[in-house]
């Protein structure tokens, strides 16, 4: 399990451990999405919370997150990012798990200060015409991936500016502190320093991911 507030590169280091560990990438946006567009009961109920401005209950999640674990491509091990987010989520996760019988090998939470998740998150730009992303400091515009334009639809997300970017992480610290003390309390939390270079983080999230695992499995 990923666990970081928003702009600590879960994303990225999830797809890592997909590619290096063979892990399967489970993202709880991604499951709402699919969900959606398929029409799916669960989607439909999800729908109708989210258009009521309303939170979507954990028992619709962890029901469409139960489903995503029993898939084929799941058995082998999964990477969760973005679930759970608070106490009773993680409560949830641990019922779901044992019916499952299968269990959590370890938390991983990729721990960055948050003025330079505020500097990181308001130098994002996104083209509006392709969604390609771009980075004032780390990936500044030079030329187009598509050969399409030359920069003038890029623009900053709402969420991505400052105000509201300390708003987010203010919420993220007040729904998940408990839900890292919860982990670090089981022994299943590994702190990650997120604030270094890309390769620095990726190799810690590995080597981790690694330990953890072998752990999980046992003496051969």
């Amino acid at each position: 399990m990923l666990l970081g507030a928003p702009g600590t590169g879960k994303g990225t280091q999830a797809e890592r451990l997909e590619q290096d560990l063979g892990l399967t990438h489970v993202a709880s946006g991604d499951l709402f999405r699919g969900h959606a567009q398929q029409r799916t009961p669960l989607g439909l109920q999800a729908a109708a919370y989210m258009r009521g401005g309303d939170l979507v209950p954990d028992e619709v999640t962890v029901a469409m997150l139960r489903e995503r674990l029993q898939q084929a491509d799941a058995r082998a091990g999964v990477v969760l990012d973005g679930f759970p987010r608070t106490l009773a989520q993680a409560e949830a996760l641990d019922m779901m798990m044992g019916a499952l019988a299968r269990r959590i090998a370890g938390v991983l939470y990729l721990d960055v200060p948050d003025e330079e998740l505020v500097t990181r998150l308001a130098g994002r730009l996104v083209c509006r015409e392709c969604q390609a992303p771009f980075h004032l400091q780390a990936n500044p515009f030079a030329t187009c991936p598509y050969q399409k334009c030359q920069g003038e639809h890029l623009y900053r997300r709402d969420d991505d500016n400052p105000a509201t970017v300390r708003a987010r992480l203010a919420t993220f610290h007040e729904r998940t502190e408990p839900l890292i003390r919860y982990y670090r309390d089981r022994s299943l939390l590994v702190t990650i320093r997120g604030s270094g270079t890309l390769a620095d983080v990726t190799a810690a999230t590995l080597g981790a991911a690694r330990s953890l695992a072998s752990a999980a499995l046992g003496p051969a």
